[in-house]
């Protein structure tokens, strides 16, 4: 299983993680998820993040 992209920064706009893009509710069921899951999960939480650190508020 892959690893919890989380960075123990877990400040949020608009419900998502300003650290590892992910929604509250991905957050709470990322364990429940396949691999596949998961991986899609990981590949829109990227997307989400760019954007974020396009508008400059991606945390590190």
């Amino acid at each position: 299983m892959s690893k919890s992209p989380c960075i123990k920064v877990c400040e949020f706009e608009k419900d998502i993680c300003l650290g590892c893009g992910r929604s509250r509710q991905e957050i709470k069921g990322w364990k429940r998820l396949g691999k596949g899951e998961r991986l899609l999960l990981l590949a829109e939480a990227d997307m989400r993040l760019l954007a974020l650190e396009a508008t400059g508020r991606r945390k590190f």
